[in-house]
């Protein structure tokens, strides 16, 4: 009998802290056993490596035995395919922010017979909490089926406000481990081996989530001040924004989240950026208007 793979579910709010968190996983797994990462995408984990087409799932091998997935058509084929080609010895996976993580967990435990449960970890944005404070139906989901919860961006509100967030969480969730922690700055191995054994249950048909998206994308060079300007006055509706800006003084990852903008050195050979929130569509021109203004 096959002996079934372990996944360990990453979920949170949009611009949590997800991918960082694949990151110190990868960064600190690789070469300690296979891993396979599978995302929706690859985003913003940079990577250089040798690319293989699947008919699922697109796959990055990387050093030590480790992979990164990028979901290209039905969840259970992919996981099915990554299995086959890969064998690895634990699957991670991000959820997207607005991934009803019951509906993953039931898919996992009773739709895929040839993985089990490992753990169901939770990234929350305490940042973002404090500025937007009403729980959603895909973020009350994933708290309820959390093993473990991180409290992230502790650092960027007091003490106090520390306390309010967590527990706020607690009213979901009253038995998974609140670790407050810095750009997912934790011990990898503590998130993993945690699921209870709980039974699945059918998942309720979940509400629309309400969120839009739209992209810019632009071969030429943004003029910084211009771009940082815009950013720092991207209107309400926007809740999150994230991709690569090629600036008049360098390549960067960005990311937006709540008000919040930050960027950091890396090689961008154009622009590509996603801009997500409630009622975009509203805002979209404006924005795109002003990306354009911004180009050198």
């Amino acid at each position: 009998m096959e002996e079934r793979t372990p996944i360990a579910l990453i979920t949170g709010s949009l611009g949590s802290g997800k991918t960082t968190l694949l990151r110190r996983v990868l960064e600190q797994e690789m070469g300690a056993r296979r891993l396979a990462v599978l995302m929706n995408e690859f985003g913003e984990i940079a990577i250089d490596s040798r690319v293989i087409e699947g008919e699922h799932v697109r796959i990055v091998e990387l050093a030590g035995g480790c992979a990164c997935c990028a979901l290209a058509g039905e969840f259970e084929a992919a996981v099915n395919e990554i299995i086959d080609l890969l064998h690895p010895e634990m699957i991670v996976m991000e959820a997207t922010g607005v991934a009803e993580a019951d509906s993953l967990v039931y898919m996992v435990e009773e739709d895929l017979p040839r993985t089990r449960l490992d753990s169901v970890v939770y990234i929350v944005d305490a940042y973002a909490s404090l500025r937007y404070p009403a729980v959603g139906y895909a973020a009350r989901s994933q708290l309820e089926v959390a093993d473990i919860i991180l409290l992230n961006k502790a650092d960027l509100v007091p003490p106090d406000a520390l306390r309010d967030v967590e527990e706020q969480v607690r009213a979901f969730n009253a038995t998974a481990p609140v670790v407050p922690t810095v750009r997912c700055d934790i011990e990898v191995g503590l998130l993993f081996g945690l699921a209870t054994g709980r039974s699945a249950t059918r998942p309720m048909p979940a509400p629309e989530h309400g969120f839009d998206a739209f992209s810019y994308t632009s071969d030429g060079v943004l003029d910084r001040e211009r771009f940082d300007r815009l950013m720092a006055d991207l209107p309400p509706e926007v809740f999150r924004a994230k991709g690569f800006v090629r600036l008049d003084d360098g390549g960067y990852l960005f990311n937006y989240v709540a008000g919040r903008a930050e960027r950091e050195p890396h090689h961008a050979a154009a622009t590509e950026l996603v801009f997500i929130g409630r009622g975009i569509d509203q805002v979209r021109d404006l924005v795109l208007a002003g990306l354009r203004g911004a180009e050198a």
